[in-house]
Order: C-alpha cells, then structure tokens, then sequence
C-alpha cells in the first residue's frame, strides 16, 4: 500500500504560479546597453523558436510535480504487523542490612558477598524485562524507594549498583519494605503488579510485622515472591548443619508468600539464584495487549531522480533555444545587411 507521509505537500503546487504573478518582473530597460531600432524585423525571425517554447514550460511543470511527489515522502506500507506486549509493574525489595555482608556465594569461584551475588542477577533479571515498569526500594533499619517503577531499565539497573550494605541501617525491616511496595502499586491494575523481597533476617526494625504488611498486600492483590538467601555449613565442633549466621527465619518469608498468594524460594548458592528469577520471570510474564506495525519503504528517491534526469532534458531544450534563437537573429542580420 502507497501512503504520503506529509501530503500537504502538494499544498505547494500552485506555488511558481503565485511568485509569478505576485512578484514583478525585472525591468533591464535602464541596463541596455544597445538599442535595436529595428527589433519588430528581429522579432518576426523567431517565430520557428517560439513554437518550441510551450516544451520547456511543459516539463518545468512535470519536473515541478515530481519534486513534490518527493517532498511528500510516498512510502510503501505492509500489511499490519501484531506484537504481542507482556508486562507487569514490578517492585524489588533488596535488604541491605548487615547479614548481606557475608561471603557465602560465589561468583566465577570467588568468594563474594550476598549483595554483590543478588547484583549480579538481578542485573541480568532486569535487563531482559523489557516491557515491564521496574521499581526498586531498598531495607535495612528502615525502608526507601531507591527507584520508582520506571520503563528505564538501564537507570534502575544504575541504581542498584550504587547501593551498600548498610547504608539505611544493620537491622531488617521487612514489613515497612512490603508496605512501602504496597503504597507504591496500589493505583496499578490488580492482575499487572508484584512484589520480590529478597531477605536473609528477621523483621528485627520498622513499625509493621512482616506478617501484618503481607496480609495488607493480599488485601490489595499484590502478589509476594519471597527469596531467602543463605546457605547451611557444618560445624567443626558439632557436626551439625547449622545456619551460617543464624539469623535466616525461612518461617517469616514462608508465611509472607503464603498470605499473598506468592511463592517462597531459597537461594544458597548463585546458581539457585538464578533458577529463582529465572522461574519467576518465566511465571509472570502475561499478555497485556498488542503493538500493530508497519514495514516501511521509502520511496521518495524514485519520484527525486527522475525529477532529475528530466531537469537535464528540460536545460537542454533551454540551451536549444537560445542557440536556435541566435542563428535566426544572425539570419535576420544577414538579410537586412543584403537589403
């Protein structure tokens, strides 16, 4: 299908029109530096050039036309194209206390910190939910939106870089993480909006129960994914698997997850991290609707060249005239000097 994507362009056609009679013509009459007293006899020797006149003014207007036929972009459109989009508005929780300082992941075999584990796959988590809204807010001591739910993949990514441990606090307030995530998404659409929290404490700071703000977040349809981080080691002493800091309640993020309909995971290593995501990327993604598109081709080239070409030809019947128009004046000149 041939579309002009600027058709107004043709607007313009009577345009050379209007400078002609608008604009007066130059008068050379005070410049001439001959006069010709016998010009009616000059004249008349033209007559054969004249005829081919109506020529040249013929493909000003065709090349004229042609020049807008490109200026009003003619493209050649598909038929529509569908998209399927699939989104949601998805906040993270990331704790920040001071139990994320221990080095009990690994990462290419190097020991690392449980934040610098969480970064690295929530990095990649976010780089790949395209056509989703991301928000990020961050816990300690107390709980703050580090980004608001934004299509900028890229600043929130920038954001979570530029968190530290401990920098709102060493203790874990979940509750005021999961209600600052509910106040955040309650104008969002029910079915379109979730919740990860990712946590290694207790709710040992804030000023909800973790249990009490999960409970507000069934209320408003927002869906919990709990993801606990830490690993069991054996004692050297005891022999027994105990937990390496002591301080992960599995009981609290359970029961988080279960009042919101959500889902529990438990990462002890990099790998399980990234199974996690990957399971919760791969349940939450839903058809929110459709993109319609168009393959375009441009084709104001082929309308431009010929306008081109035709410019030669129309220069060269101009340059034919006026030679043509010189040897009948030469003629002429001829004659009256043999009368």
């Amino acid at each position: 299908m041939i579309h002009l994507h600027w058709p107004w362009a043709f607007l313009l056609l009577p345009l050379p029109l209007f400078i002609r009679w608008v604009v007066p013509a130059v008068s050379d009459s005070a410049s001439a530096g001959l006069r010709v007293p016998f010009f009616s006899l000059l004249h008349k020797g033209q007559d054969l050039s004249l005829r081919k006149l109506r020529w040249p003014w013929l493909l000003a207007i065709v090349i004229w036309i042609l020049l807008l036929c490109a200026f009003s972009r003619p493209q050649w459109l598909s038929d529509p194209v569908a998209k399927i989009k699939t989104g949601r508005d998805m906040m993270l929780a990331i704790d920040l206390s001071a139990s994320m300082e221990i080095k009990d992941f690994y990462i290419q075999q190097q020991p690392v910190d449980r934040l610098t584990a969480v970064k690295s796959v929530v990095h990649d988590f976010i780089k790949k939910r395209q056509g989703d809204r991301i928000g990020l807010i961050v816990f300690g001591t107390h709980a703050y939106v580090q980004s608001p739910l934004s299509y900028d993949l890229h600043s929130v990514r920038t954001l979570l870089d530029e968190t530290r441990i401990g920098m709102i606090g060493k203790q874990t307030a979940i509750g005021d993480a999961i209600g600052l995530a509910v106040k955040r998404l309650h104008d969002h659409p029910r079915n379109q909006r979730i919740l990860i929290l990712l946590s290694d404490g207790n709710n040992t700071a804030g000023i909800i129960s973790a249990e009490h703000a999960a409970h507000f977040a069934a209320l408003e349809g927002l869906r919990v994914y709990a993801v606990g981080i830490g690993q069991y080691r054996r004692s050297l002493f005891s022999g027994q698997h105990l937990e390496q800091s002591a301080i992960l309640n599995e009981s609290t993020l359970k029961a988080v997850a279960k009042l919101s309909d959500g889902q529990y995971f438990r990462a002890q290593n990099t790998d399980e991290l990234k199974d996690i995501y990957r399971t919760i990327d791969q349940m939450e993604k839903i058809p929110i609707g459709a993109d319609y598109f168009h393959y375009v081709i441009e084709l104001y080239q082929w309308p431009l060249a010929l306008a081109l070409f035709l410019s030669f030809g129309f220069a060269a019947l101009k340059c034919e005239f006026f030679v043509s128009r010189s040897q009948n004046k030469n003629q002429t000149l001829n004659n009256l000097g043999e009368v």
